[in-house]
């Protein structure tokens, strides 16, 4: 028998009185037109790929998915004095795609720095009302900087000149013959460039080089040379223009890489350093041998000390640096006299990588306290959440201005102000940039999603981890960007400049909050409030392992959340990452409720109406709202199961002594109507506080408004009197008004009331 059988006899009768009353036969009106589905809760088969061979409808792989794959050896030279990089590669393009290409897409990211370059022009400007003289001499008076790629040629693999067209950040190299599956095609190209002084003005801000006062540069190098485009099953050739947001669609490939620097140089870059001990002291390789086993705190490779003695050495002799990657989607280094070298190893249970930190004494202590640390906490979090780390190491490089990632390596800002001192917004601010720009390792440098259209499946994803990995750093982190209350000033924003998530990265007005905080806070949101911890790691567990070293699409990713838990999220993806809706729901109305074993004349109305009688035999109890015509005063009380012979007859009748212990004793009874003035779906999540100063939370799913999209009504049967109803008292739903989620209506007072009362 069951136990809530009385609360469960009071709720069929408050539904029972809702469905007669809608059972009135409605007056003779006018047939209004059909309709399409509309409901925010049907499947997203319009909005979503079909799937595919490629790509299942499960959002895994498909049995005929493929990739291409690229693979490098570069010749690299530094001069330090001119500030420009010359370099010779030769690129080995596999093709895996079924059908022949008659021509390759390479992009020449450093393009956009070119005098001629379109980046600029496509900027909107205002007239300065005021500028200094600096900056007006820059902007008004200056030459474009001479950047750009200087192609000197492209070659076959047996030394013949290979047809190609630049259009601007793209050159297609035509084939001599088409190049057909399972086919391979070597060609070289060589270059140079102008590197720019990032921290100036550039069109790109993500490489070039720091200047310091005393003459020495910090160079950060990536997109240096000219990498290959992506060809799929999704879009063909990804050869999207690069404008300088949308970031980059890059095929997996191994890396031999020759650097040659100044030898006073100190260096870190992608993959595998091949000839430590001819660009290393003896001293260092034995640091750099006892970090590695190393697992509770950094080790100092290269000393502030030695650091600070190279720099102002500007040796004329030159040391060669050599480098191999295995399975990586891009290259980048980082290169100066001025750097300290750290390291420690990370303890996962497939890998042991070394989390390594490189920077100035500029940075210094900050970063020697913490960076590595950091970086160390990053690889363990994010490897918990997703895969462990597959590759050797982790590095962050201290560069001013700077927040990018590459594959093992990543550039950071966040150093002591000029005094020495570091105040939290300096130390929280590197911190954070140092975890996000490492987490990029696994989105998108391992899941290895298409930057260039999609930026939110690399920053929301990461952004979303970040969360967790700043607050497991330190419970105290002030993180921005996660917690659902956060994203509120951006979701109630004018609509004139909001974008759905699913937006191309150029077309964005904010981007920060769109690419990064809104799908950071979407997923912290489903993970919280709507699945649960459980559901969602499994599911972006699954997801991730499933999409390491590929390519993965939006609908990938939202089939898989979708498969791996149950959870059918259609109403979620198509609200929070396809539209602009907000959250906004409200207390609409709150009635109270008196058990009666007298019908009003409103109910007695109710079943006449529908030609039925009161009572086939059985003793009736009458839930009567206190706004009824004939209301009785005396009902206004607690209801006591003894007092209500009736019940208590039935209760005596039909239930053990064991099963009587157990039944609830509601006295009081309250229907709640909730309203959704905003278009986002939610699910309603009901504080309600009692006379005595206890609480308990309710919630219910989303799928309470699958059926009416604007109002939902509950009843509450309670054994303490409600003084106070509260909608999302955590703040878990990014509600952009929370002044309709009270009952009573909490008064608000101006502030002219204020005054006036003083």
């Amino acid at each position: 028998m069951r136990k809530s059988i009385v609360l469960s006899a009071f709720l069929t009768l408050a539904v029972t009185f809702g469905a007669i009353a809608q059972d009135v036969k409605p007056e003779e009106k006018k047939r209004e037109p059909g309709h399409y589905n509309e409901n925010k809760f049907r499947q997203m088969y319009d909005e979503m790929a079909t799937p595919n061979m490629f790509r299942t409808a499960s959002g895994a792989p498909g049995p005929a998915y493929y990739q291409q794959k690229a693979d490098y050896v570069m010749n690299l030279e530094l001069d330090d004095k001119n500030k420009k990089l010359y370099g010779s590669e030769t690129i080995t393009y596999h093709n895996n795609a079924k059908e022949s290409l008659e021509y390759l897409w390479v992009q020449l990211d450093q393009n956009i720095e070119r005098p001629d370059s379109k980046t600029p022009l496509v900027e909107n400007q205002n007239m300065d009302k005021a500028i200094t003289t600096s900056g007006f001499a820059k902007k008004y008076m200056g030459s474009p900087f001479q950047g750009g790629f200087n192609i000197e040629y492209v070659k076959d693999a047996k030394g013949n000149p290979m047809k190609y067209t630049i259009n601007q950040t793209m050159m297609r190299i035509d084939l001599p013959k088409p190049l057909k599956n399972g086919e391979k095609v070597s060609f070289s190209i060589k270059w140079w460039y102008n590197i720019v002084n990032y921290m100036e003005g550039a069109n790109n801000g993500r490489s070039g080089y720091e200047q310091f006062p005393d003459g020495n540069r910090l160079y950060v190098m990536a997109q240096f040379f000219p990498r290959m485009a992506v060809y799929n099953d999704v879009e063909g050739w990804q050869n999207m223009q690069f404008w300088g947001r949308g970031e980059f669609a890059l095929a997996f490939g191994d890396y031999e890489v020759n650097i040659t620097v100044p030898a006073d140089h100190v260096m870190e870059g992608t993959g595998v350093l091949q000839n430590r001990s001819e660009v290393f002291t003896a001293e260092q390789v034995k640091r750099w041998e006892l970090a590695e086993k190393t697992f509770d705190k950094p080790v100092v490779i290269v000393t502030q000390e030695e650091a600070v003695a190279k720099e102002s050495s500007f040796s004329d002799k030159k040391k060669t640096w050599k480098f191999k990657a295995q399975n990586v989607r891009d290259f980048g280094f980082s290169t100066s006299r001025k750097f300290i070298i750290d390291a420690m190893a990370v303890d996962l249970p497939t890998n042991k990588p070394l989390a390594i930190s490189i920077y100035p004494k500029e940075a210094n202590p900050l970063w020697g306290d913490l960076s590595t640390k950091a970086v160390a906490h990053t690889l363990k979090t994010y490897s918990h959440f997703t895969f462990d780390y597959p590759y050797p190491k982790a590095v962050s490089v201290s560069a001013e201005d700077q927040g990018m990632e590459y594959p093992m390596i990543c550039w950071n800002y966040g150093r002591p102000d000029e005094k020495g001192f570091v105040s939290d917004r300096i130390k929280y601010g590197m911190l954070g940039v140092i975890i996000h720009e490492v987490g990029h390792n696994f989105f998108p440098m391992i899941v290895n999603s298409d930057e260039r259209q999609w930026s939110w499946m690399d920053e929301g994803l990461n952004t979303f981890l970040e969360y967790l990995t700043e607050t497991s750093f330190d419970p105290n982190f002030p993180a921005s960007r996660g917690p659902a209350k956060n994203i509120v000033p951006y979701m109630k924003g004018n609509q004139k400049y909001l974008e759905p998530i699913m937006s191309n990265s150029e077309n964005i007005y904010n981007f920060g909050a769109n690419a990064y905080g809104k799908p950071a806070t979407g997923l912290n949101i489903l993970r919280e409030t709507i699945m649960g911890h459980e559901l969602f790691d499994h599911a972006f567990k699954t997801y991730a392992n499933r999409w390491k070293f590929k390519h993965p699409t939006p609908e990938d990713f939202f089939r898989t959340m979708e498969d791996a838990s149950a959870v059918d999220l259609d109403w979620f993806w198509r609200g929070w990452f396809y539209s602009t809706d907000y959250t906004d729901i409200g207390v609409k109305t709150v009635k109270q409720y008196y058990v009666s074993t007298e019908a009003s004349k409103e109910t007695q109305a109710m079943f006449n109406r529908r030609g039925r009688k009161i009572s086939d035999g059985e003793p009736m109890l009458y839930l009567v709202a206190e706004d009824a015509p004939d209301f009785k005063p005396e009902l206004k009380k607690a209801m006591d199961v003894n007092s209500v012979q009736a019940l208590s007859d039935y209760v005596n009748k039909n239930y053990t002594a064991e099963e009587k212990n157990a039944l609830k004793s509601p006295k009081y009874f309250y229907e709640v109507e909730f309203e959704k003035p905003g278009g986002l779906i939610m699910p309603i999540i009901v504080e309600l506080q009692y006379e005595d100063g206890t609480s308990e939370i309710q919630k219910f799913p989303a799928q309470i408004w699958r059926r009416n999209n604007d109002t939902a009504k509950r009843v509450f049967a309670t054994e303490k009197k409600v003084v106070k109803i509260q909608l999302d008292p955590k703040l878990e739903t990014a509600d952009v008004d929370v002044e309709n989620n009270y009952w009573p209506k909490a008064e608000t007072v101006s502030k002219f009331d204020t005054l006036e009362k003083k």
